[in-house]
């Protein structure tokens, strides 16, 4: 968080949008759920992982390309 100067001379703090979110961990979380799924043979659950996967990753370089836009 950053400093920043108010109304009336007060400071105030900025949240910088790059903080929280957390979509790329989960991204992974959900990888590797769909790596040991498919190595122990319920292809249902790994392409239902592998897709929520790529949703987070998708999610993820859409935040990250508006943040450095901003």
């Amino acid at each position: 968080m950053w400093p920043v100067v108010g109304a009336g001379g007060m400071f105030a703090f900025a949240t910088p949008l790059q903080t929280g979110g957390g979509f790329l961990y989960w991204a992974l979380v959900f990888f590797v759920l769909a790596i040991i799924a498919a190595a122990v043979g319920a292809r249902g659950v790994a392409g239902i992982s592998m897709e929520i996967a790529r949703i987070f990753v998708l999610i993820f370089i859409i935040l990250a390309v508006v943040a450095l836009l901003l």
